[in-house]
Formats: structure tokens, C-alpha cells, sequence
């Protein structure tokens, strides 16, 4: 994969701070919009990045980059995968995917249209602790409850609580506990268990942005809640309860360090098999797999996913009375 990386915030640092350890990945390029000139230089030269742009196009228009890697705020998603996808580059666009199914459903076409790989950067579809997970469920006999909460507070809720107005709490921008540390939530639960027979979102709104909130997610034959907070802290934990035992899962949906398989008539079980430390390795390993071997079938299984997830979310926000900008198109 010879990569070209799009955006200057933490996700973007998060990336290069392991994206070495994958030596198949080659950091052609970053690009940045004007005013991030001395971060983006202090990076070319402490990750050995070839090429610095502060112009999209002039980074499209890069031959020796075949993928573009979308670390920007939620709104912007669509927009620049779209443009990426015209311009012949297969596209990795961090969650959540795009701002509203509709977009999601465009981009996708589009990428069918021009024979690239469009995927969606989600760590806890690739974990391997998480594939370690799907391996234990049979054990766990009939489920009947599903519970996940990813509470962090955000020191942006101070400034937000003053009036300010900032992308993590902008519903112009997609913002919301829902469209960001919920949507892990989310991703892990469909990943397992499928698409629910109904969603309902209960939100607690301030200034028409959830700031935290319970996601119920009927399946009919089991309950699950999610629960997704930036206005508050707590434990993070999940657990999947069936009638033979449980899966407990300490700290957030997207991390998985480890968990616990714990049988009805047996002693608790540690279960840890990542062999790296950062939570995006696995997902990138693949990511550079699929996009070498031209793995189209991994690909339309993970849009498959994605979609289910982006079914998900608008249902979600049609419950709870949430619009977003990008929703009134």
C-alpha cells in the first residue's frame, strides 16, 4: 500500500505512531489544510513521510499514491472519500463512515462503479481479540443480555457547556456521543449478533447534540443496551450473558485488550491473543492485505457490515429526534 494520509488531528497521530511496524505500508504523503505547515514538516520528519500537501488535489494528482487514508472530522467523510474515489484512489475513511446512510450508500456505488476498495477504518472488526470472541460465543448457550458501556468524559463538554461551539459537539459536523464512542458500540454488538429487529435511542440532548446516551437494541430473542456518554466517566465495561456463562469484556469497545470467558461450572478464563499493543495494528495488516491481494470479496463483506452499522445509526437518530447537517440532503 503506498499511502497518502488526509487530516492533522489525534487519530491521524494515533496512525503514525505504529504505522511503521507494518513495513509493507509506505508513507508516501500527508496533507493538511493551510496553518499545520510545522506539525506536518515535525512529522515528515519523525515518521519519514516523502511528500507534504497542503492542497487535496495536488495530493490526488500524487502517482505514487494508490490509497488515501481519511482521518477528518465526520462531516467531511463523504466529501473527501468521493473526491478520492473519482480520482481513481482506493479509499480508507475512519468511522463513523459518513455522516448518514444515504452518503454511505453513494460512496459505495461509486466505489463498485470504479473497481476500488473502499473500506471503513473500525478497530474492533479486526481485533483479534474480538475474533477470539465470536470463537467463544457458542459456548455461552442461549444469549439473553448484551450490555456495553463506553463512558469518557470529554474535557471539550466544559467549553461546550459555556457556549462554544466545537466539532465534538456540533451537530453541523456530526458530532454527538452517539457518532463517536457509542458507534464502537455498535460496530461490535452488529458484528456479532447481526442487524436488531428494532432500535430506539434515548439521548440526553443539549443544544440539539447528544451528549450522552442508551441505545436499546432489540433481537428478539435477546436485549442489548448500549450506552455511549462524553458528558460523564464510569467503568468501562461489556458483557454478553447467555444461560450457560458470559463474556466480560474490561474497559472500552474499541480497545478489547483482553476478556474473560467464564462456563456456568467453571473457573473464569483470561483470553488475550493480540501479538501488538496498538489497537489499529490488526485493522491496517489487513487493510494492506486486502488491498495488495485485491481481496473484493473482504471488502464487500466489511461494506456489508458498515452498512448494517449505518442502518443502525438512522434509525438511532430518527428515535431520538436527532438531525444532523448532512441530514437534510
Amino acid at each position: 500500500m503506498k499511502l497518502g494520509i488526509v487530516g492533522s488531528g489525534m487519530i491521524v497521530e494515533d496512525l503514525l505512531s505504529f504505522i511503521g511496524d507494518i513495513p509493507a505500508i509506505q508513507l508516501q504523503a500527508i496533507c493538511a489544510r493551510a496553518g499545520h505547515e510545522e506539525k506536518l514538516a515535525q512529522w515528515q520528519d519523525q515518521y519519514h513521510i516523502k511528500k507534504v500537501y497542503v492542497d487535496y488535489d495536488q495530493l490526488l494528482a500524487d502517482h505514487q499514491v494508490d490509497t488515501i487514508y481519511i482521518g477528518l472530522p465526520n462531516h467531511l467523510h463523504y466529501a473527501y472519500a468521493k473526491q478520492a474515489l473519482e480520482q481513481g484512489k482506493h479509499v480508507i475513511c475512519e468511522k463513523p463512515f459518513t455522516s448518514n446512510l444515504k452518503e454511505f450508500l453513494e460512496l459505495k456505488q461509486l466505489a463498485t462503479r470504479q473497481h476500488l476498495i473502499l473500506i471503513e477504518a473500525i478497530s474492533n472488526q479486526y481485533l483479534k481479540n474480538v475474533l477470539a470472541i465470536r470463537e467463544q460465543l457458542p459456548k455461552l448457550g442461549d444469549i439473553k443480555i448484551v450490555e456495553c458501556n463506553y463512558s469518557q468524559f470529554s474535557s471539550r463538554y466544559r467549553r461546550f457547556k459555556t457556549g462554544e461551539v466545537l466539532s465534538a459537539f456540533n451537530p453541523a459536523m456530526s458530532g454527538g456521543a452517539l457518532m463517536d464512542i457509542n458507534l464502537y458500540n455498535i460496530h461490535l454488538v452488529v458484528g456479532l449478533f447481526g442487524v436488531p429487529k428494532s432500535v430506539h435511542y434515548y439521548a440526553n440532548i443539549e443544544r440539539n447534540i447528544d451528549t450522552s446516551g442508551i441505545l436499546l437494541l432489540d433481537y428478539d430473542h435477546f436485549k442489548c443496551a448500549c450506552i455511549g456518554s462524553k458528558d460523564t466517566s464510569a467503568p468501562n465495561r461489556t458483557n454478553i450473558q447467555g444461560d450457560q456463562g458470559y463474556i466480560s469484556i474490561a474497559g472500552s469497545t474499541n480497545i478489547v485488550d483482553h476478556f474473560e470467558y467464564v462456563n456456568d461450572s467453571e473457573s473464569p478464563v483470561r483470553i488475550d491473543v493480540k501479538d501488538h499493543p496498538h489497537r489499529m495494528y490488526d485493522e491496517f495488516v489487513e487493510f494492506d492485505r486486502i488491498i495488495h491481494e485485491q481481496d473484493m470479496l473482504k471488502v464487500s463483506e466489511m461494506l456489508e457490515h458498515s452498512e448494517k452499522v449505518m442502518h443502525v445509526i438512522q434509525q438511532a437518530k430518527q428515535s431520538a429526534g436527532l438531525v444532523f447537517g448532512a441530514d437534510h440532503q
